[in-house]
């Protein structure tokens, strides 16, 4: 008898039942059903270098032995959910189309080449996910990353079921998205990034592949338009929308530690300080290009959610951060989508009703941060859990590692999987809507920079929120060795990962 939790799969399913023997996967073994997720199936065994996989009509073709159908039924299991069973033949039946998607991707971890060819184990899974939320985040503003680049990053993370793609669109080193009714957002503020390296910018079209992309992967586009601070781009393109930027001594002295310059208003920002910048809060021409650029990107955004950020605005007086939270989550609402911020936007009594607030303060939480999350929800919104001690992807894995950062910790693999979302805050369990595992982009000036330092770490941030809490094999004893088993996945997909020493990697 094998254990379910000797599987090798990331994340580990709500419940398995394995049988002893493989079946073996042929040059006949055809796929039954005409979801995307077939699509998804053959192509990744191909790139695999498994037995080529014909599709075929399900409604025409009676299974045979070593074959592989899928099938929606929406009695199977709960949303996202998926039935799996190995037996004469391969069976997968998905609650959705989204459950479909996953139970495939579980059946590509499953699929493995041995001494006798590629063969599936017997077994019969039943999964669901733990959290609705299950996010990763990419800074494309710090730098940025092209269309393919980012696609590729959905690849890799839905792959772990992932299903939320925040995207940080625009900070002080660039605006990363046109707005047609604001041109020189992306005339003037998207050349660069930082450290000066090239930057760029989204044309609404590549906006919209990225979103499309996203979605054929089941992954809901967040995107993130940081205000009222992280505005120093801004101010490039459009110079009385923002004011002058505000120095502190922690900005100052950690430019002269980095070498890096102060900001100046009005120039194009390559340092990676914060706090300094803010939008001119009292000016109405404030809210018109608010109103603007809100209107724009709920236009082009099928997804419920549009981020508003609220982060770090330390030359920010509360009055004003108070007055201006209130009118931008209106604003939000107003244009059909749900508010999201980060935590310190609750510190404003006024924010929106049903707003979500994301924490990213320490798993034990310091200063007002866990009240400011928790006005979040007193005020009918809910959580969204990134603990920067946990989650942060960059932050560096040890001391030596090349990339990252260590201003939140220094997070190897074990401290990224060892933590418990609902045990952080003082909030109804019910009031957490999943985590989120953020990439920031200071370090990193290549898409495979960002994939050294979000894997493998994502791979325990998505078991934290898709698997239970208290499942078989959900401990670090038995995530480290089933880890270990998605390097040649990794490999054959072309996804950089960062092999550290205490994880038993396999070749096959």
């Amino acid at each position: 008898m094998v254990f379910t939790h000797q599987l090798p799969l990331v994340p580990v399913p709500a419940a398995a039942v394995v049988h002893e023997g493989r079946m073996p996967i042929t040059a006949t073994t055809r796929v039954h059903g005409s979801s995307p997720a077939a699509d998804v199936l053959t192509a990744a065994a191909a790139r695999r270098g498994a037995p080529p996989l014909t599709s075929v009509d399900a409604s025409a073709h009676t299974p045979a032995p070593g074959d592989i159908v899928l099938r929606i039924d929406a009695d199977a299991a709960a949303s996202e959910g998926y039935h799996l069973s190995v037996g004469t033949h391969v069976e997968i039946i998905g609650a959705d189309e989204a459950g479909l998607f996953y139970g495939v991707q579980t059946l590509l971890q499953l699929l493995r080449e041995g001494d006798e060819g590629w063969s599936l184990p017997y077994v019969e899974i039943d999964d669901a996910p733990r959290f609705t939320h299950r996010g990763v985040m990419l800074d494309v503003a710090r730098h940025f990353f092209d269309v393919a680049e980012v696609k590729r990053f959905i690849d890799a993370t839905s792959a772990l079921k992932f299903n939320r793609l925040h995207l940080h669109l625009t900070d002080d080193q660039g605006w990363r998205v046109h707005i047609d009714s604001w041109p020189l957002l992306t005339e003037r503020s998207s050349a660069t990034s930082a450290g000066g390296d090239p930057g760029g910018f989204y044309t609404k079209d590549d906006y919209r592949e990225i979103v499309a992309h996203a979605t054929s992967r089941h992954m809901v586009l967040i995107p993130e338009i940081d205000l009222p601070g992280h505005t120093h781009a801004v101010g490039v393109a459009y110079p009385e929308l923002v004011e002058a930027p505000v120095l502190n001594d922690a900005l100052v002295a950690q430019s002269e530690t980095l070498g890096q310059p102060l900001p100046v208003a009005g120039e194009t920002y390559l340092g990676w300080g914060v706090g300094h910048s803010s939008v001119r809060i009292r000016e109405e021409r404030t809210y018109d290009f608010v109103r603007d650029v809100v209107r724009e990107l709920a236009e082009m955004t099928p997804g419920p959610y549009l981020h508003i950020g609220g982060d770090e605005s330390l030359g920010t007086s509360q009055e004003d951060f108070d007055h201006f939270a209130a009118r931008a989550t209106q604003i939000v609402v107003d244009a059909g989508k749900i508010p999201v911020a980060w935590h310190e936007m609750g510190a404003a009594g006024g924010i929106a009703e049903g707003t979500i607030g994301q924490y990213w303060g320490m798993k034990v939480p310091t200063g007002s941060h866990a009240a400011e999350a928790a006005h979040f929800v007193e005020r009918g919104g809910a959580l969204i859990m990134s603990a920067a001690d946990a989650t942060y992807l960059d932050m560096k894995y040890d001391e030596e590692f090349p990339l990252g950062l260590t201003w939140a910790a220094v997070i190897d693999v074990r401290t990224a999987y060892d933590w418990e979302p609902t045990a952080v805050l003082d909030v109804p369990d019910a009031a957490i809507l999943g985590t989120e595992a953020p990439l920031w982009s200071e370090t990193t000036r290549t898409i495979d920079d960002v994939e050294l330092l979000v894997f493998p770490r994502a791979a325990a941030e998505a078991e934290i929120a898709w698997s239970p809490q208290h499942g078989e094999g959900r401990e670090w004893s038995s995530f480290r060795e089933r880890l270990g088993t998605l390097a040649p996945l990794w490999k054959a997909e072309g996804t950089r990962f960062h092999p550290v020493a205490d994880i038993p990697w396999s070749d096959r």
